[in-house]
């Protein structure tokens, strides 16, 4: 992937798109193969290592932590980024109340920006699924990432939902200038927002390119796209 990139990956279930992310994210360890990142290769990462290269993950089904509200839900995004030890941060008292302070004025920032201002105090138990996506979006970019890696951010959404997840995505790698990688099934929304879509079948790379050039890859009509009669 190209810095700055939103890349796509697309593919029948079962193809390997959320186990390769896993493999990039620490959740799995490769049988085969390497990882590179900025100039450097691994044969595996770990999860923190991943999260402090700066690469931050979203799941096909929601982790949040339901009885806690959206902001606390947030945070929990910018423990890297708190420095002061767990004793210090349970007294809440001195350089522990300052950096508190600063990280919840940045959480507060992406609550605006994903216009959830509203809900800030609200369990996240109580929220629709839609809204729920965002807060999970929402603690994912609390770790100010340089890549993202999003899997099926609008699986279960509505077309207005998933409208509004688009325009958030675009924003995030337009505005923050986040590399963004992508896992999708609905092909309006991967052919509209990727630059470039790379397509996988049972581990298998048997596509890459652009959205326009993938589109009319006979291998990938054969294998995903299907063959309109």
């Amino acid at each position: 992937m190209r810095e700055h990139e939103i890349r796509a990956i697309i593919g029948p279930n079962g193809a390997g798109k959320s186990s390769m992310l896993n493999c990039i994210n620490g959740v799995y360890t490769p049988q085969e193969g390497k990882i590179t990142f900025r100039g450097q290769t691994f044969s595996h990462m770990n999860s923190r290592q991943v999260a402090e290269m700066g690469v931050a993950r979203t799941f096909q089904n929601l982790a949040l932590f339901k009885g806690m509200s959206v902001i606390d839900n947030i945070m929990t995004g910018r423990n890297l980024k708190m420095k002061t030890n767990i004793f210090q941060q349970a007294i809440r008292w001195g350089a522990a109340e300052r950096e508190e302070c600063e990280n919840r004025a940045f959480v507060e920032r992406i609550i605006d920006f994903l216009e959830i201002q509203a809900w800030r105090k609200t369990p996240v138990g109580r929220l629709p699924y839609g809204l729920q996506k965002r807060v999970d979006l929402g603690r994912a970019l609390a770790m100010e990432p340089q890549v993202l890696l999003l899997d099926e951010p609008m699986a279960g959404m509505n077309v207005e939902e998933k409208q509004d997840m688009c325009r958030f995505i675009l924003d995030v790698n337009d505005e923050f200038g986040t590399t963004i990688v992508l896992i999708e099934h609905d092909m309006g929304v991967v052919m509209d927002i990727s630059d470039r879509v790379v397509v996988l079948d049972y581990g298998k790379k048997i596509g890459d390119g652009m959205p326009d050039e993938v589109r009319a890859n006979p291998d990938v009509i054969n294998a995903y796209l299907g063959t309109s009669h």
